[in-house]
């Protein structure tokens, strides 16, 4: 990208250096008198839909784990911004941008152009009384390279209402009143950014332009007038090249902007900007954040308190043991324990019973978090249970499958319920691990099958980023089923009808180069209504301590039916896990039935999982694909608490970029959001979605329900210990 013809020559470079360190250093002086204990407002978010003034970024981040999109427009460019603080100093962003009157030189004149791109940005250094917050960003370092950008900047914040910003920018920041490179004195190289082909197919990172280039200076200041307003102007190093010279959408007369930014509340914020001297912007951002309750708190029915057994030496014919001789009494006992789980919407599977212990083996139905399943279970055994029972080993079971045991004392549950440190004492003394290292007796099985379920109800699916039509949606009603027969033995089934919407309306035909395994998608839209999503007999089962296994045949999802079968080994203290999945599967017919296409093809991955604490969990997937393409998919999640997830993924395989089509890649975001987190009240059911900015071809995978990894996940010790606070609600 060429500089802005006003050029700034070496020799004013170290003016403009020493005007930098004049204010940087009367900024901090003047820091250190006016901070005040009030907390700072928090930052705003600008055009680009990530933490900035206006169009300059700042150093300051969002509260950790936000999740906020934003939308602006300006001079026929609209910008939609997904934004996520993945840690508290790092974010990243994806961002979606139609450019109206494009004149792309390989299109008609006045052509609408769709971009897509991703940012990144790291806080280096934290705000003190001494430091300024700095970070260093890179905006569209995957993608076109249309933002094509590289900066450093720092905020300094003085006292809670003011901050003040100034930074460095490369690239399209770094394209007004241009300097030379300071990081030439390293190397010549840095002098020279390489350009940028209108007509680059994107999705791949432009190492070689990063930091490159003339550089350029920006700066400005915020200021809070209540916690609602917020007040910002800016001197900005962007000369919109593009839209000021070519696209002539708005005449750039100078490099100031102005703006206000009024938060409505913690979820919803508005913003107008006047962008140099010439456009109006206008601006909404929309929040949502795992760590902050969506209803204020749970709307749950409290439970009943710990049943406190009677003191031994005033009753002590209530602790003996004299009711295991008695076969009516132990049916009794376990009847009751049965009804009482069900009435708390959780399914009995057997009980073990010894003189001084109970196994009980159950199915959490209701709630999203392990820990409160067991600690509601552990409260009716105690109230259920004769008085010599004092040892508890809960067995959650999915599937059929055994999760893990987790072994408590009975005295401990009713003596730390109200007690200050009751959570992390008794999760101090309980011990997990594999049922059969807890549970020597077998389970005694009951008349539990078949198990039936099934469900009638509203879906909601969407498609985005189709150039002809960027945004489509529908509504359809999804019937869903399914029969246990035996343990582990399970027939299910799911159809939908469509109801409203116009994902049925796409025209547009698959160019690839590769067969098309994903890219005919729209023809099952258009010609599958109603539709047969899946239709499988799986049988799960956990031979040994440490392995689960899974198969599958029948339809498997929408597109491809066939067999299926898995392998995983997971220990429940062990953060790594490993697993092996083997897939013969044939396309369906484009109307969702019964029938099958020609194409078919043997896929699968080995695969390997890693728990790095803290919620963060990376995935490698390797193998072969739909296509018959071969590579890996590198995944990295962060789950919440509550059970909210956010990660990013990207596939590479040995398909060339060119053959691959725009974006060069397979790559995208994922979500799992918990539905009792916006009810406010425990539901199992949950949102599950993927953002592709393109679907293609290569690196596609098969969609098979019910992977073990994820059903067994939340079922280990660490996950249970996290969120162990939950036993006591």
């Amino acid at each position: 990208m060429a500089p802005h013809p006003d050029p700034v020559g070496k020799a004013q470079l170290w003016h403009l250096v020493r005007r930098a360190a004049v204010v940087a250093l009367l900024t901090a002086s003047c820091s250190s008198a006016a901070l005040a204990a009030e907390q700072p407002f928090l930052p705003t978010l600008g055009t680009y839909g990530t933490t900035g003034l206006i169009d300059m970024p700042t150093a300051q981040t969002q509260p950790d784990g936000e999740l906020t999109t934003t939308f602006s427009n300006f001079a026929g460019e609209t910008r939609s911004t997904l934004t996520f603080q993945i840690t508290p100093r790092l974010s990243g962003s994806f961002r979606y941008t139609i450019i109206e009157n494009y004149q792309n030189p390989t299109a008609t004149a006045g052509s609408t152009n769709y971009d897509r791109s991703f940012d990144i940005a790291y806080q280096i250094i934290d705000n003190s009384r001494y430091l300024p917050d700095v970070a260093i960003g890179l905006r569209d370092f995957i993608g076109t390279g249309l933002y094509s950008s590289e900066y450093i900047v720092a905020t300094q914040q003085v006292g809670p209402r003011l901050a003040i910003s100034g930074g460095i920018g490369w690239g399209r920041l770094g394209s007004y009143q241009s300097f030379t490179n300071p990081f030439s004195v390293i190397s010549d190289r840095f002098n020279t950014r390489p350009g940028r082909s209108i007509t680059n197919r994107g999705g791949t990172a432009n190492f070689n332009q990063w930091f490159r280039g003339p550089a350029a200076a920006f700066g400005g200041l915020s200021y809070a007038v209540n916690d609602k307003l917020t007040l910002k102007a800016e001197y900005s190093s962007d000369a919109y090249p593009r839209m000021a010279a070519i696209r002539n959408s708005f005449n750039r007369r100078h490099p100031i902007n102005l703006g206000a930014h009024y938060r409505i509340d913690d979820e919803i914020s508005l913003a107008a900007s006047y962008l140099h001297g010439d456009a109006v912007s206008l601006q909404a951002s929309f929040a949502l954040n795992p760590l902050r309750s969506f209803q204020g708190g749970s709307i749950d029915p409290a439970p009943a308190p710990v049943t406190q057994r009677a003191d031994p030496e005033a009753t002590p014919a209530s602790w003996t043991s004299r009711w295991m001789a008695s076969p009516d009494e132990i049916a009794q006992i376990k009847e009751d324990v049965k009804r009482r789980l069900e009435a708390d919407e959780q399914v009995f599977e057997s009980l073990s019973l010894v003189e001084d212990r109970a196994v009980l083996y159950f199915r959490n139905e209701k709630y999203d978090i392990e820990s409160q399943a067991i600690g509601r279970a552990a409260r009716i055994l105690a109230d259920v249970l004769p008085p010599s029972v004092e040892r508890f080993v809960i067995v959650p079971v999915i599937k059929g499958m055994p999760t893990i045991a987790a072994a408590m004392d009975r005295s401990d549950i009713e003596t730390l319920e109200y007690d200050p440190d009751g959570t992390e004492r008794l999760l101090a003394n309980t011990m997990f691990g594999s049922p059969l290292s807890f549970a020597d007796e077998a389970p005694n099985e009951t008349e539990i099958y078949p198990l039936t379920e099934w469900s009638l109800s509203p879906s909601f699916s969407a498609s985005l980023f189709d150039p002809d039509t960027p945004f489509r949606a529908g509504l359809s009603a999804r019937l869903a089923g399914s029969v246990e027969v035996s343990d582990g033995l399970i027939l299910s089934g799911a159809a939908i009808k469509s109801i409203a919407g116009n994902l049925g309306t796409v025209t547009r035909t698959t160019t690839s180069a590769l067969p098309a395994v994903r890219s005919d998608f729209a023809q099952y839209q258009n010609q599958g209504d109603p539709a047969i999503l899946r239709l499988t007999l799986d049988k799960f089962d956990r031979p040994f301590t440490d392995i689960y296994t899974r198969a599958t045949v029948g339809y498997l999802e929408r597109m491809y039916g066939g067999v299926s079968g898995e392998v995983l080994w997971k220990q429940p203290d062990n953060p790594l896990a490993l697993g092996f999945e083997l897939n013969y599967v044939q396309q369906r017919d484009f109307d969702g039935m019964f029938g099958f296409q020609s194409y078919d093809v043997v896929t699968g991955h080995a695969s390997a999982y890693y728990d790095f604490g803290n919620g963060f969990e990376g995935q490698v997937d390797a193998g072969q694909y739909l296509a018959g393409d071969v590579g890996a998919t590198f995944a990295l999640k962060r789950t919440f608490r509550n059970g909210w997830e956010v990660g990013a993924f990207f596939t590479l395989t040995d398909v060339p970029f060119a053959d691959f089509g725009e974006g060069s890649f397979d790559k995208g975001l994922t979500f799992r959001v918990p539905l009792g987190w916006m009810a406010g009240r425990s539901t199992r059911t949950e949102a599950n979605f993927d953002l592709r900015p393109l679907t293609r071809d290569g690196g596609a995978r098969l969609s098979v329900n019910n992977r073990l990894y994820d059903m067994v996940k939340d079922y280990q010790t660490d996950p249970i210990s996290d969120t162990w606070g939950r036993f006591w609600r």
